[in-house]
């Protein structure tokens, strides 16, 4: 499997800090391509929302238009791999930019969770058993939550496996399963820095 684009650019990160946008190309992940109308139809918007949205993601350099069908004209992620988002104190501004889609992805995730845990009467009890919502607390040095993030990233990396892209590739009962974590030390007070 290819290695995720990394992505430090302020102005590309603010690109996705939106969540129309995030929800477009959530979609266009799971589709080989998809116009303006199947997008408003999929994420529940208007089509001239998504419209101008998919613009602005392809401006940046994170979907591209697709080959024509007759008059549609559909879009394509160009980030099928994934992206990382990562800071760089080379590139100014590039810390508070992160900081911003990640706090708007924590709390996308969170309504994710939470529209979960709100059918979970309804779900079959061996997903029920199969889901997980845990947190830990531990004392660690800077290195060592970086090997912890790089351990989760590849073991996420480990069940993607082109089961989006090919679904022949995806075994009888398997659902699309989304795994959300953070990783990071307790923030500090001045004081204690």
């Amino acid at each position: 499997m290819r290695q995720p684009e990394s992505i430090n650019n302020p102005e590309r990160i603010r690109a996705l800090a939106h969540p129309i946008r995030l929800a477009l190309l959530d979609h266009l992940e799971r589709v080989e391509d998809a116009t303006a109308t199947q997008c408003a139809e999929a994420i529940g918007e208007s089509v001239a929302s998504c419209s101008f949205h998919l613009h602005t993601l392809a401006r940046y350099g994170f979907i591209e238009p697709a080959p024509r069908r007759g008059r549609e004209r559909p879009w394509r992620s160009t980030v099928a791999d994934g992206y990382a988002v990562r800071p760089s104190d080379e590139v100014p501004g590039s810390r508070h930019a992160v900081a911003e889609l990640a706090s708007m992805q924590v709390m996308r995730q969170a309504e994710r969770v939470r529209a979960y845990l709100a059918t979970i009467a309804d779900e079959d009890d061996a997903w029920v058993q199969a889901s997980l919502v845990t947190s830990s607390t531990f004392w660690a040095t800077a290195e060592e939550t970086a090997r912890l993030s790089q351990h989760l990233q590849e073991v996420a990396a480990e069940w993607f496996g082109g089961r989006d892209a090919d679904p022949t590739a995806r075994p009888e009962g398997a659902r699309r399963v989304q795994l959300f974590a953070t990783v990071n030390p307790e923030p500090t007070t001045k004081e204690a820095r």
